[in-house]
């Protein structure tokens, strides 16, 4: 049996060595992951210590934060350590993307332990963010092109700005989605390994790919710490570096392929935090204040207010995420309608969901307990009013 194996492998060997090319880069990749989860999941509790040492804690001082007791942020840098080490020891070839991540990625991660300790003005880090896009411009990654149904559109001296516009914008969109325990860093995961599944579906760049793994298993390490009831929170240390990777690598790993529509690919993935972040810009600006002024109305927000707690919140947003992902892997085979429906169904879930627990009736038919705050207060008020009416007839 033991030779009959051999024989068979040596057979694929010799007469398909591209499948033994294909099988070696997807174990390459899967060491690296798995490298990645181990290094951030080890280093998590010392960053743990760290950030009570600095006083680097989150305390709830109002009603966006869905924490009761202070907990510490800074997890942030252990997704970052679990990043830079993986790849310095895996990644042979030191390509643009990757000075890219390592520097810009080290001021971002700087600027968000500053952040998560000193609470830094808003334009600060805004200013911060444009400069460290500018690393990616010098270093070139650009989106200089993009295709539309087999078309090639340059934009010439417009890449510069269109770069640092995205750049810019999924950084502040993946931390501005981070209101829940495990949302930005579990979003981040699903949207890294869907770029992880675009790219070997392409096979266009295997340095890449690695670099795709190694960012999802930075992510999926820490996650164990930062689900409901959260151990500890990435902070803006974890979700400024996650959104600028993400960024970093969409442009270099996705956009530049030769599909019928590159550009909608990475739109679609991050269509959760974009359309999220868009939204909320629009509604600060229309009632005055400063899109970047934090407020409640994201939606995870609303789908709290709902009567969902945030386990069930958090499960409801990555199915939608995952089903975005799926629809991604159908574009690079230019299979767009089957992707379109895919998106329409993630859409319909989303809104179905939004109807059925918006009603109160069809909420408790739903069969899993929701009730709204308000309601969940009075029924608690009810209660204890009958059992002190109770305590009061028997004292008569």
């Amino acid at each position: 049996m033991y030779k009959e194996i051999l024989s068979a492998y040596s057979d694929i060997t010799l007469y398909h060595p591209e499948i033994i090319k294909i099988f070696n880069y997807l174990v390459y990749g899967a060491a690296a992951m798995l490298c990645a989860i181990l290094i951030s999941f080890t280093t998590t509790p010392m960053v743990r210590v760290f950030a009570y040492k600095i006083g680097a804690i989150d305390i709830p001082i109002d009603n966006r934060r869905m924490h009761k007791t202070p907990t510490p942020r800074l997890g942030g840098l252990a997704i970052y350590l679990g990043f830079v080490l993986t790849t310095l020891i895996f990644c042979e070839e030191i390509t643009p993307a990757l000075i890219t991540i390592w520097l810009g990625g080290s001021v971002i991660v700087l600027l968000g332990m500053l952040d998560d300790v000193f609470r830094l003005k808003a334009m600060i880090k805004f200013i911060v963010q444009i400069g460290v896009a500018f690393i990616a411009v010098w270093q070139g990654v650009r989106i200089e092109r993009i295709f539309i149904m087999g078309d090639e559109i340059l934009f010439g001296h417009w890449s510069v700005l269109i770069t640092v516009l995205w750049i810019v914008g999924l950084t502040n969109a993946i931390n501005l989605i981070d209101g829940l325990d495990g949302l930005s860093c579990g979003v981040s995961a699903i949207s890294a390994i869907s770029l992880l599944l675009v790219s070997i579906l392409m096979g266009d760049d295997p340095s890449m790919t690695v670099l795709m793994a190694v960012l999802a298993g930075s992510c999926i390490g820490f996650l164990p710490f930062n689900l409901n009831p959260a151990k500890i929170f990435m902070g803006d240390t974890g979700a400024l570096f996650l959104g600028f990777t993400l960024s970093v690598i969409s442009i270099q790993g996705v956009m530049k392929m030769h599909t019928l529509v590159s550009f909608v690919i990475p739109i679609v993935i991050f269509a959760f935090p974009i359309f999220d972040t868009a939204f909320a810009f629009i509604r600060r600006i229309l009632k005055g204040k400063s899109p970047f002024s934090p407020d409640r109305g994201h939606l995870h927000h609303r789908l709290i207010d709902m009567g969902l707690n945030q386990k069930q919140t958090v499960a409801i947003l990555y199915a939608v995420c995952a089903l975005l992902g799926l629809s991604s892997i159908l574009f690079t085979g230019d299979k767009v309608w089957r992707a379109g429906v895919i998106i329409l169904l993630a859409i319909l879930l989303l809104v179905l969901n939004f109807l059925f627990l918006k009603n109160p009736k069809t909420r408790e038919q739903t069969g899993i307990g929701l009730m709204m705050a308000s309601e969940e207060k009075k029924r608690t008020e009810n209660k204890e009013t009958a059992e002190d009416n109770k305590d009061n007839n028997e004292n008569n």
